[in-house]
């Protein structure tokens, strides 16, 4: 469903979650749904880093696999899992994605995460006209040890209502990374990516 872009992103409630048993029967047309969208709200910078920009329906689609695979369906246990997953969804203000830090090598992967501590924190958006804006990473747990980061982490992205404003009047977005290991940009981000990260703002 497309929400308005004045309208602030709505929250998963117990309604617009399907039974298991409705779940089983359409999971594999949801998914294909769920998938096509995360094209436009996927960005690749370099290598071994890849934004996944979240939004209700993508929380979705992980609440019903999570219902799914740990055959939940009495309203505690959905309950709590409305209660992880909402705050990841953006509220009108922001943009959240999720930062996959991948390396297929296992002994390559160690190395470089001990080399990009602090990846996350050094992780940007930039509205056409507007300052970078750093990401807030991992409000809801700590990812990152003394000697390494982790390879996922949560990030989030204040948007003012200028940089709304100016996004949704048709300026360009640009995406990067400027850690002194690991530097990559995206400017600007594809139109359709654009448009996709317009309709998570108020």
């Amino acid at each position: 469903m497309d929400y308005p872009a004045s309208h602030p992103m709505p929250k998963i409630t117990r309604n617009s979650l399907m039974t298991l048993e409705a779940y089983a029967k359409s999971r594999k047309d949801f998914r294909a749904k769920v998938m096509a969208h995360k094209k436009v709200r996927t960005l690749h910078l370099g290598d071994h880093v890849t934004l996944l920009f979240e939004d209700e329906l993508t929380m979705r689609y992980q609440v019903q696999e999570m219902l799914r695979a740990e055959k939940i369906f009495e309203e505690d246990g959905i309950q709590d899992e409305l209660d992880a997953y909402n705050p990841l969804i953006p509220d009108g203000h922001n943009f959240k994605a999720t930062m996959l830090v991948e390396y297929e090598d296992e002994g390559e992967r160690k190395a470089a995460l001990a080399k990009l501590k602090g990846i996350e924190k050094r992780t940007w958006v930039r509205i056409e006209g507007c300052a970078a804006v750093y990401a807030i990473a991992d409000e809801d747990l700590d990812r990152e040890t003394e000697e390494k980061t982790s390879s996922v982490h949560f990030l989030r992205f204040e948007i003012t209502p200028e940089m709304a404003r100016a996004l949704k009047y048709g300026v360009t977005l640009a995406v990067g990374v400027d850690h002194p290991h690991y530097r990559a940009e995206i400017d600007p981000v594809p139109e359709s990516v654009r448009q996709s990260l317009v309709q998570d703002l108020a």
